[in-house]
């Protein structure tokens, strides 16, 4: 009987073995990046061609509040709270803005393009004609020189139906 058991430690010490090791291969398999360029990952942004650069005179921004806030590992964020107004007569399926902060001397300090109701990779709710809606812009890293003022914010892209 002694033989028995010893013939079955072997058997289940080399499965238990097995099992840890296509563990570990799939957990470096799951946390492994994907294939980048040198350049880093690619972001598409949205086209603003002559029609789009004519409707965007439509939209307004307007109702800019700004808040900083910082998180528990002390990370500071700025927000910028505003509406977007669609003055015109198409449906706006997706927006970009450029947001820029300047400094004393009117020099650009911090430019960051952002969907305010979207992601890079989905649309958010489509802005009908006519209608206003709440945005919020989040930025990790405002300089120190920043004027204290509001920033600019243009429109950068658009998709229109």
């Amino acid at each position: 009987m002694t033989e028995e058991k010893q013939s079955r430690i072997p058997a289940a010490l080399l499965a238990g073995m097995a099992v840890v090791g296509l563990l570990v291969l799939a957990l470096y398999f799951l946390t492994k990046p994907g294939p980048q360029d040198a350049s880093g990952p690619v972001v598409k942004h949205l086209s603003l061609g002559e029609a789009e650069k004519q409707y965007a005179e439509r939209i307004q921004v307007s109702d800019l509040r700004m808040s900083r806030a910082t998180n528990l590992v002390q990370q500071e964020f700025t927000y910028i709270n505003g509406v977007l107004a669609n003055d015109g007569t198409r449906v706006i399926r997706d927006i970009e803005l450029i947001t820029e902060f300047r400094d004393q001397f009117n020099q650009v300090v911090l430019r960051e393009i952002q969907r305010p109701f979207g992601t890079v990779n989905k649309a958010g709710e489509p802005l009908p004609a006519g209608q206003r809606r709440g945005f919020q812009l989040t930025f990790e890293h405002v300089p120190q020189d920043w004027n204290r003022q509001h920033p600019t914010i243009r429109v950068s892209g658009l998709v229109l139906d």
